[in-house]
């Protein structure tokens, strides 16, 4: 039998008229706003290859890798959106249980690795390479991608036919038992967050409090979204509302990702370097101030150079300072001169008789 389309959509499909029913409108509604969102968020990537070469901050610079896969997330968050708009079948059910899991760990190994790195700038500590934070970032992920992966195998292979059966009651209570390791990262996040508010360099405190709210407003999206999932539509026998709770908890989120964090992050990304940001004896982001180098220095230079600041300066007197004084008068001691003795004219001779 052929089902009449409704209104809005042609001859497709009834897996996608979600996507064109007027008068179920809240698929339109939440495919528009995600796809706005995929619009923002691909500008922003751009944008930030477009502000690499502005950035005078060192370690702010090394943090565009943490933007860059926070941004390709977010992206996937507003994309997965359209997965649960369609209708639940054998193709939208293995794309749900695995890329939600992933692309929110993607999002929180994100947030978790800068504020990590933000724990050590804001005690004025040298931050992490930039080579390092990518490897917390997959080392986060790819906790999630294996329990993923081994789940989807395990009932692909071994139980397909009951996957692709299970309750609907079922089928919530896998797809949140799946995403435990994602609330750990999250709850994780909000914690290592409060302590980048625990140090004297207040300017990075503030990339700290974008970090705290977003993950705030996470975990209070998430906690309704579970709540209605598991419990709130089926105490209301309202089955029909899985599918829409779970697209509104994605586009809301993905909107916090962009609102609360990314957005504040880049328009301060090219804020003019400040030396206070920074104790003076790091070396990480301004330059070393000059230092006294050891060894024992050449005293007769030394004093040289002295000697030819002031005149009256000798190595070899004392320290006392002396000066020149012309002499306006003769002070010489006057020597004796010899008077002409009586003698002088005599030759020993005698006289005439």
């Amino acid at each position: 039998m052929t089902t009449t389309p409704p209104r809005g959509c042609s001859n497709i499909s009834d897996d996608y008229y979600l996507l064109c029913n007027v008068e179920m409108a809240w698929g339109i509604v939440l495919e528009s706003l995600a796809a706005a969102g995929v619009l923002i968020t691909i500008f922003l990537i751009c944008s930030l290859f477009f502000l690499i070469c502005k950035v005078q901050d060192n370690s702010k610079r090394q943090m565009i890798s943490i933007y860059f896969f926070f941004l390709l997330g977010t992206l996937g968050v507003f994309g997965l959106t359209f997965a649960f708009i369609i209708k639940l079948n054998d193709t939208t059910r293995p794309t749900r249980f695995f890329l939600f899991g992933v692309i929110f760990a993607l999002c929180f190994a994100c947030l978790l690795t800068h504020a990590c790195n933000l724990s050590k700038l804001v005690r004025g500590r040298k931050p992490f390479s930039w080579l390092v934070l990518l490897l917390l970032i997959f080392s986060f992920l790819l906790v999630q991608v294996v329990i993923n992966i081994e789940y989807l195998v395990t009932m692909l292979v071994n139980q397909r036919d009951t996957f692709l059966s299970m309750s609907r009651e079922d089928t919530n209570k896998d797809f949140v038992m799946l995403l435990i390791y994602v609330l750990f990262l999250m709850a994780l996040t909000f914690l290592v967050s409060m302590f980048t508010f625990c140090g004297p360099y207040k300017s990075w405190k503030r990339h700290g409090a974008h970090i705290f709210v977003t993950a705030l407003f996470s975990i209070a999206i998430w906690v309704v979204w579970i709540t209605m999932l598991t419990k709130g539509n089926t105490v209301l026998e309202r089955p029909s509302w899985d599918d829409p709770v779970m697209a509104i908890a994605l586009v809301s989120n993905g909107w916090i990702f962009l609102i609360m964090y990314i957005v504040p992050e880049i328009c301060f990304l090219t804020a003019p370097l400040r030396l206070e940001d920074y104790p003076p004896e790091n070396n990480f982001c301004q330059p070393k101030l000059i230092k006294q180098t050891t060894g024992v220095d050449n005293r007769a230079y030394t004093q040289d150079e002295l000697v030819q600041e002031n005149l009256s300066y000798s190595p070899y007197s004392s320290h006392f300072q002396m000066k020149t004084i012309e002499s306006q008068s003769d002070f010489s001691i006057p020597r004796p001169k010899a008077r002409t003795s009586p003698y002088h004219d005599y030759t020993g001779g005698k006289g005439p008789m």
